[in-house]
């Protein structure tokens, strides 16, 4: 979970200023916690303490109200809806790395993964790219191989992911949709070499810069089980005092660190 945050916090001063290289220094003064981070965050406290997901988004919303969240999720967020609203945007997988590090089987993951994108994201491709995320996270944390990684993405929610990532870079332009964005941000955990360079990776390719890294880091979290202490240390720098008790408490139960 904690390798999202910081996707997010690092990505986040790329989003409206793509940069399309994996030379940048990875925290600046311009860096902050956005939606994505608000929101696994509401997911982590909703697991910790069995809370509705519904009430903990819309909760989180309210604490949060200008991290940055898409249209429809501000509508939704801030209207007495308690109903889904079919999006395919890439929010359901953004927030999802927590279920990923807290279920036991691949069965309860995959479940719990429709469950907390289908609240707002029920159409059929919100929810595969939170099933998609959460599944690699749950497979990077349980000891399995890339290749098997990708083999399962690949036949199971049909994730085209031999697209090399400096090919997918030279052409590669925002788009927040899951099936515009989750496949990519696998292909840069899959070509990475540490956690560190899963983020450098993710960025370069430009888009949706702090969702991509996001789900990347949270992979990159799980697979290879440490994050230098210099990026946790200036994460929970960044964090204020409720998001880094959550993930603190959340980290340490799940043994995310």
């Amino acid at each position: 979970m904690l390798g999202a945050l910081a996707g997010d916090i690092i990505g986040s001063r790329f989003e409206a200023h793509n940069i399309k290289t994996t030379e940048f220094a990875l925290f600046h003064a311009d860096c902050r916690f956005t939606d994505d981070t608000v929101l696994t965050v509401a997911l982590a406290d909703s697991i910790l303490y069995g809370t509705d997901f519904v009430d903990k988004l819309k909760q989180y919303y309210t604490n949060y109200p200008t991290a940055g969240y898409g249209p429809r999720f501000l509508q939704w967020a801030s209207s007495s809806s308690r109903d889904p609203y079919n999006s395919f945007g890439n929010g359901a997988a953004m927030r999802v790395s927590p279920v990923g590090f807290a279920y036991d089987s691949l069965a309860e993951v995959l479940a719990k993964a429709q469950a907390s994108a289908a609240v707002t994201h029920n159409h059929i491709e919100g929810i595969k790219g939170a099933q998609a995320t959460a599944a690699a996270v749950f497979l990077a944390r349980t000891g399995k191989s890339k290749p098997d990684i990708a083999q399962f993405i690949t036949s199971e929610f049909q994730y085209a992911l031999d697209q090399p990532l400096d090919a997918i870079r030279e052409t590669y332009q925002f788009d927040a949709s899951c099936q515009g964005s989750v496949p990519q941000a696998i292909t840069a955990f899959l070509e990475s070499d540490d956690f560190e360079d899963a983020i450098r990776k993710a960025v370069s390719i430009g888009g949706d810069s702090d969702t991509i890294a996001c789900i990347a880091g949270a992979i990159a979290h799980a697979f290879y089980r440490e994050i230098p202490d210099r990026i946790v240390d200036e994460v929970y720098r960044i964090l204020d005092s409720p998001l880094r008790q959550i993930t603190t408490l959340f980290t340490n139960k799940y043994a995310c660190l």
